[in-house]
């Protein structure tokens, strides 16, 4: 039923403003599956939900809620919504996004921070005693189409393009769940959540200013934390940051100084005016051949060096780690009818990264949007796990420096800080206001996996807007 508010009902009763099309609720059989469909009439979405299945979340009276938003003809987005373990109807509510681009979100699901884990390589998941809705209601998200357990048409083909379906889907979430319209609600990402975490902020706040002047039609959402580990922000500051890390990381070094100096020469001759010819014409062309001649010069040559892992430069190359038993899990027939899926799980499909790749969009730099979502005095944390190469410390680090805000030299001129977990080093952080950078020791690319009491500890506190501190 749709939920009028108090000054459209007055509005409605004066006579002064055409009445609303009607949400509306009823129920659907698909692949025998039956799920409550909700209509939301104002941006035309369908959400068709399966609730309590049973999967992952198995703590006693924590509710559950999974399937599919319809955001057009035969585009079918998946998401999957857990309760907060603890105080679900005042918690906040989280939603997340893995990257890729086009990576599907059960990997922070089942393998870093959600209800449950899988343990050793086991083929059944066991509780998670960190999982994050011990903080927070907890909303993953498979998108783009085609990722995941998303399927049907896909559009998207940037960052940019992206957006829009996101706030799509969280729209009609509200109308379904409108327990939460009023809640803070939280932005959490990795990876190429560098590019999504800055975007998708920004363009929900920008809908709330349009939603503020009635040019846009839609419940505003209280945004209060943006959260991004490893992420992939800047071509220009992050290539550069390949060739000091493989030097200089604190666990072995990949390439030698002579190797080092050519890199960077390199870099400085070939990458580099590429990457600002991206930026001047910022045409597909131009962005596409900048990211090709970075991985031709920079990335490609590092990358052969050696036999380690991209994700976790300790491991070999060909390791299959964290452990993605999950993957088999979720492409039981069994599960994927619990949980209301009805296309086979494809972790990272190509042919959405095809189609990010082929606008350019891997060049774009997200700086000044991420500098933009700073400003506006949303609570920021960039973090990295230390053993990860492809969105390494350093770059990340260099990517905080340049951030422009009130208190960007202030940043600049801070020291990093012990970051301490009950009293044990986990890590190097510094804070300026509403921005905090973390380096995390011991950590590859998907920090909670590696750090989980460190990472909940982290997510705490940012999303009760504390900043980052020791305990």
């Amino acid at each position: 039923m749709l939920v009028l508010k108090s000054w459209l009902l007055a509005a409605l009763v004066a006579g002064a403003v055409p009445a609303l099309p009607q949400d509306s609720i009823s129920s659907v059989v698909k692949r025998g599956i039956e799920y409550t469909v909700f209509n939301h009439a104002a941006t035309g979405a369908t959400l068709e939900i399966v609730a309590n299945s049973g999967i992952c979340e198995t703590t006693p009276g924590v509710n559950q809620y999974s399937g599919y938003l319809s955001v057009g003809e035969d585009m079918n987005m998946f998401f999957w919504f857990f309760e907060s373990r603890y105080e679900p109807h005042t918690a906040p509510l989280t939603a997340w996004f893995n990257g890729g681009p086009g990576c599907s979100s059960m990997i922070g699901l089942f393998q870093e921070h959600g209800p449950c884990h899988f343990v050793d390589n086991e083929t059944t998941p066991s509780i998670n005693p960190y999982s994050w809705n011990t903080h927070s209601n907890m909303l993953y998200i498979d998108q783009p189409i085609g990722v995941g357990f998303s399927y049907g048409n896909d559009p998207v083909n940037s960052t940019v393009t992206a957006a829009p379906f996101v706030w799509k889907l969280l729209q009609a979430f509200y109308a379904h769940f409108p327990e939460y319209e009023s809640r803070e609600f939280n932005l959490f990402t990795e990876s190429y959540g560098g590019h999504y975490g800055p975007e998708f902020a920004h363009y929900i706040q920008q809908q709330n200013a349009a939603i503020a002047t009635g040019s846009v039609i839609g419940e505003p959402i209280n945004l209060v934390s943006l959260g991004i580990n490893n992420g992939w922000f800047d071509s220009s500051i992050q290539e550069k940051s390949y060739i000091t890390y493989a030097l200089e990381n604190p666990y072995r070094p990949l390439i030698n100084a002579s190797a080092a100096a050519k890199y960077t020469h390199d870099y400085e001759t070939i990458c580099a005016p590429a990457l600002q010819n991206c930026s001047t014409l910022t045409t597909a062309d131009a962005c596409r051949t900048a990211a090709d001649t970075c991985a031709d010069i920079i990335e490609d040559p590092i990358l052969s060096t050696g036999d380690w892992n991209v994700y976790d430069i300790r491991r070999p190359a060909d390791d299959p780690f964290p452990p993605e038993t999950y993957v088999d899990y979720l492409r039981d027939e069994a599960v994927m009818k619990a949980i209301g899926a009805r296309s086979s799980y494809v972790e990272c499909p190509d042919e959405p990264y095809v189609k990010f790749a082929e606008t350019g969009d891997l060049s774009r730099s997200l700086l000044s949007t991420l500098s933009t979502v700073i400003q506006s005095g949303l609570q920021v944390l960039i973090w990295a796990g230390d053993a990860d190469w492809i969105c390494n410390w350093v770059g990340v680090h260099d990517v905080a420096n340049a951030v422009e805000f009130p208190g960007q030299k202030a940043f600049q001129h801070t020291p990093l800080q012990p970051y301490e977990v009950d009293g044990v080093p986990r890590g190097m952080v510094k804070s300026v206001g509403n921005f905090s950078f973390l380096r995390v020791f011991e950590a590859g690319h998907e920090v909670p996996y590696y750090q989980p009491k460190t990472a909940l500890q982290v997510f705490g506190q940012i999303i009760r807007g504390e900043g980052v501190y020791s305990t």
